[in-house]
């Protein structure tokens, strides 16, 4: 199941070539990862990837939950906020996405977040991760490609949410210049790359009442007996430019430099091919397991316009459950 990235990326260009099903994931450093065959034959990782997957009917009702989140100190977060504009200020990165893994207290297994999350894209790995994305990474079908960056968050119960999100210069600034980054990633394996629909809105129900996201579609044409080259084509795209920078070798030196951790699969990309259609997703709103102790994985992009707190913060806000308690 878990292989060196070069293996996965073969046995997708084997498996898209003979139109064999497969589900994959690869960690956000690109070293390795996951490739299961056939995986609606097993029912150890559970999985629902637009609506396709072998997860089983979610409960009646929602269990009664504990669900505290330990978020690191604000002078924490500040500093590594500090290296990033540092990096911002030289040059080296005009957008970096920056991240925390926050300690959680919660009565809820895994497993039990899993079937219970309302999401796009949901994987569990048990013992491992668990995954409720919104996130669509890429998807390629009948020779077309098409992305949905997805940048800009905000509580959708303020008044006047929509107009304000729309119009933050900031927030702008930071979603167009994911846009043009994945413009120009596609290009690397796509002709006729263009932006379909900017900047729309998209509602998130959470534990904490509904957000708004504003996304993004750009689309294009793949060449001819692309399957043959599903791993080689997707692999040319990583890691996600919406969860890294721009641009980008540079953006992932600095957030090595400021997060000093690996992120694994948190901000990874995983995906579901059913022998036609790929299907294929960002790893954000994630919970990963370390012994006993549970940690949510979230962040933010970070401009030379931004503000520490208001960052923090919205970081802190993406903290949740995409489902409430009975």
């Amino acid at each position: 199941m878990f292989y060196k990235s070069d293996v996965i990326r073969q046995k997708m260009n084997e498996a898209g070539q003979a139109g064999r099903p497969f589900l994959f994931g690869v960690t956000f450093e690109g070293e390795e990862g996951f490739f299961l065959p056939h995986p609606l034959m097993q029912d150890e990782v559970l999985f629902d990837i637009g609506g396709k997957g072998n997860a089983p009917n979610p409960p009646v009702r929602t269990p009664s939950l504990l669900f505290e989140a330990v978020p690191e100190p604000f002078d924490i977060y500040r500093s590594r906020f500090e290296a990033v504009m540092e990096g911002l200020q030289r040059g080296n990165s005009y957008l970096t996405n920056l991240t925390i893994r926050t300690p959680l207290r919660t009565s809820l297994t895994l497993s039990e977040v899993f079937l219970h999350s309302e999401a796009r894209y949901r994987l569990l790995i048990p013992g491992v991760m668990v995954c409720f994305s919104p996130e669509c990474f890429v998807t390629m079908h009948n020779q077309r490609i098409a992305t949905f960056p997805m940048k800009g968050t905000i509580d959708a119960s303020l008044p006047g949410a929509r107009e304000i999100i729309l119009s933050d210069p900031k927030e702008r600034a930071e979603h167009n210049t994911i846009v043009d980054l994945l413009r120009n990633d596609l290009s690397y394996v796509a002709t006729d790359v263009n932006v379909k629909r900017f900047r729309y809105l998209e509602t998130v129900r959470t534990s904490k009442g509904e957000i708004l996201q504003v996304s993004s579609e750009i689309e294009g044409t793949l060449p001819d007996h692309y399957r043959e080259q599903l791993g080689s084509l997707l692999f040319k795209l990583l890691p996600a430019g919406s969860v890294s920078g721009a641009p980008k070798e540079a953006t992932l030196r600095l957030i090595r430099a400021a997060e000093s951790k690996s992120r694994g699969y948190y901000c990874g990309v995983a995906g579901y091919y059913d022998g036609e259609s790929l299907d294929t997703f960002v790893m954000i709103r994630f919970i990963e397991q370390r012994g006993e102790q549970f940690f949510f994985r979230s962040g933010g992009g970070i401009t030379a316009g931004s503000d520490c707190r208001r960052e923090y913060d919205e970081a802190i806000q993406k903290v949740y459950l995409p489902f409430q308690s009975s």
